[in-house]
């Protein structure tokens, strides 16, 4: 027993990996292991609830649930649906027509959603089986799916650079700014290889629409196009804060699909609502599980140690980066991003100021990692989620994934390397 009160830090990997191994989710296993390991630290627990309450207690967190409720309404309520028909009508006929439309789709939808998951459940529903009809193969159209719904926690709104944003103490709409060019980026890659692949394999496109057609399928989805608009512009513009934002486009989005596109009754609000909140608890269970391991880290000074570490073992700071994407992939393969996130985070920002790496910058390579934790076997949760939408084996999901984790890998590769790519947009 004296051994565990000389080294909690033992009670609480040893704690955190049990649960891990029998399955216990990771928010409760987050919990479990920090609330054991502050017992051996002869740490109150009378104090454990109201630190967990505390942890929540953040205007920034408030947008989290707002963006997901606005996510989930887009992707019932018809508006995702009239996206992608006007994007089918001015793009769908060129070569690897529908793979553009697909990620294009996915990319307008993560500038409302800010959620990875949400994107690719919206868009996967109505595109994978438009895919297969159209002579793709189903493993590389759940990939696609898969991949290109990632960038909607890249393209700003995102969930996880709200996160960043409290815990750095940094500006969420800077963080927003610095992700636009990164995410566009990304999407333009995903796009390339594509075409590329279309052509090899010889997928034409759709029927060629007429200006007609495209007129009025481009109208009909105009009040989805604002959407994004009216949230980036309003906080770019300083009118709205992002936790104003996110109720903002709540609101819009609730007017739009009960009154313009009449798609959503009250059964399907309910529904809606329950799925939003069961999406938004979720996360909000893992932050206060996870502020939770950074107090006790902080008790045990463990980030001002690795920082120490780090900064004897590292040469300079391409070495850190590259250490700290290594880990973040490895991570990626057994944790949710936003965990990955709330753990790592605290233990490197001290390091930050050890190699100069700048804080926004980083941002935006983390994001990029959390990406690929979203593709990653075994728990990536994107894949799970379009091996639902495809009913496929999530095996099948991988296989079609695994050229677009490369091509991600090579897209972080060049925000890594070229930080104005982040930092131009913000004048730094």
């Amino acid at each position: 027993m004296e051994l565990f009160y000389d080294h909690p830090t033992i009670v609480l990997a040893c704690t955190f990996v049990f649960c891990l191994i029998i399955r216990v989710p990771i928010a409760i296993s987050l919990g479990v292991a920090s609330i054991a390991a502050l017992h051996f630290s002869y740490y109150s627990l009378s104090t454990v609830p109201h630190d967990m309450f505390s942890s929540l207690d953040n205007v920034v967190l408030m947008a989290i649930p707002g963006f997901v409720y606005a996510g989930t309404i887009m992707g019932r309520g018809g508006i995702s649906y009239y996206l992608i028909e006007a994007m089918k009508a001015w793009v769908g006929h060129t070569h690897g027509g529908l793979s553009v439309v697909t990620i294009l789709s996915c990319m307008i939808f993560a500038a409302i959603s800010g959620s990875s998951p949400a994107t690719a459940a919206a868009i996967g529903a109505i595109m994978i089986p438009g895919m297969v009809d159209a002579g793709y193969g189903k493993n590389y159209a759940m990939g696609l799916v898969a991949a290109s719904g990632t960038l909607g926690i890249l393209i700003p709104p995102s969930i996880p650079l709200i996160l960043y944003g409290a815990i750095s103490e940094e500006s969420v709409a800077k963080l927003f700014m610095a992700s636009m060019i990164p995410g566009i980026m990304m999407g333009g890659i995903l796009i390339i290889s594509a075409i590329i692949y279309a052509k090899r394999k010889g997928h034409g496109g759709l029927e060629k629409q007429g200006w007609t057609e495209r007129k009025q399928k481009t109208i009909k989805a105009v009040w989805g196009f604002l959407l994004p608009v009216i949230i980036l512009g309003g906080i770019y513009s300083g009118v709205v804060t992002p936790t104003e934002a996110s109720l903002v486009a709540v609101v819009y989005a609730l007017l739009v699909s009960f009154f313009i596109y009449r798609e959503m009754d009250f059964k399907l609000f309910i529904e809606v609502t329950r799925q939003a909140v069961n999406i938004s608890a979720m996360i909000f269970l893992i932050i206060a599980g996870a502020l939770i391991f950074a107090k006790f880290l902080t008790i045990q000074q463990i980030p001002q140690n690795f920082s120490n570490w780090i900064a004897e073992v590292s040469p300079n700071k391409w070495v850190f980066l590259v250490g700290a994407n290594l880990m973040f992939i490895m991570m990626g393969m057994f944790m949710e991003a936003v965990a990955i996130l709330l753990i790592t985070l605290p233990i490197l920002l001290p390091a930050f100021q050890v190699f100069g790496v700048d804080v926004i910058h980083f941002a935006v390579i983390m994001t990029v990692n959390m990406e690929l934790a979203m593709i990653t076997p075994p728990v990536g949760l994107n894949l799970f989620v379009v091996s639902g939408v495809g009913n496929e084996d999530v095996t099948k999901v991988f296989k079609g994934v695994a050229p677009f984790f490369l091509l991600l890998v090579l897209g972080l590769a060049i925000i890594m390397a070229f930080p104005q790519l982040s930092l131009w947009i913000l004048g730094r």
